[in-house]
């Protein structure tokens, strides 16, 4: 039995129940550096493991109410077409399957991002109080359109690097709806955005033969009992600590891996 793929799988998948971030910021490089996984493969592997958890924490989620449908649908309006266009262009460029260099490069400025927005998550979620509470009529006009476009980012980061959909996505949500979402609502919205996105991009990375189904099957072993714990007890999590220290972990993972 492959002790050290289910004890990745719990722990992850329980960061991604307690906070809704973690998944594919941790679970890649866990993969690439630790277990000699091919960038590609993990980016497709960790596709499908996030797809799959997240499917489990959003069911929770979705029982106690906690999900945004109406924020979903503008997100999916900008994520689902660009996670298509995307993929076409990975296909067609044989990126995908080849160019594991630029890979690791654009996974580790992707996890610096993810770092720094989650050390920025407060200041961002008080700028966005005070432009909805100084501007409320130009700041509301501009919702729509701008959740599309950070829907549109997000599927363009998650099919290229398997990150973004967690952490970097709230700190978006946390700007665009400071005060419609409560954060056992930003972890539930968020979850839930994933899981068409990640099923979406992880099939066209299947079809690029970048999916290890033993390894997958063996992390998801882990995950979901970790998940749920994690949903249990996600209205509870110490937010304080857990953030910074999964920034910290991803500053010096995504220095590793743009230096390499």
């Amino acid at each position: 039995m492959e002790w050290p793929n289910i004890v990745a799988g719990f722990g992850v998948g329980l960061l991604v129940g307690l906070t809704g971030v973690g998944g594919g910021a941790l679970m890649t490089p866990i993969l690439v550096l630790l277990f000699g996984v091919a960038p590609a493969a993990a980016v497709g592997t960790d596709l499908w493991f996030a797809a799959t958890t997240k499917m489990v924490g959003g069911t929770l989620h979705h029982a106690r109410r906690s999900i945004d449908w109406q924020v979903l649908r503008r997100l999916w309006l900008g994520s689902l077409p660009a996670a298509l266009a995307t993929l076409a262009w990975l296909q067609a460029s044989g990126m995908g399957q080849t160019k594991n260099g630029l890979i690791l490069k654009a996974l580790g400025i992707v996890l610096l991002l993810t770092a720094v927005a989650m050390l920025l998550k407060k200041r961002v979620h008080a700028l966005g109080q005070h432009l909805r509470g100084t501007k409320p009529d130009r700041f509301k006009g501009a919702q729509v359109p701008l959740t599309i476009l950070a829907g549109a980012i997000l599927g363009f980061l998650v099919t290229l690097t398997s990150v973004g959909a967690g952490a970097l996505g709230t700190v978006m949500l946390v700007y665009l709806y400071p005060w419609r979402l409560t954060p056992a609502r930003l972890v539930g919205t968020d979850i839930v955005h994933a899981i068409p996105l990640t099923v979406l991009a992880g099939s066209g990375h299947a079809l690029m033969g970048n999916v290890d189904l033993s390894l997958l099957g063996w992390l998801l072993l882990g995950s979901v009992p970790g998940v749920l714990i994690g949903s249990h007890f996600s209205t509870r999590a110490p937010e304080a600590f857990v953030r910074p220290a999964i920034a910290l972990v991803l500053t010096l993972v995504g220095l590793k891996l743009v230096t390499s």
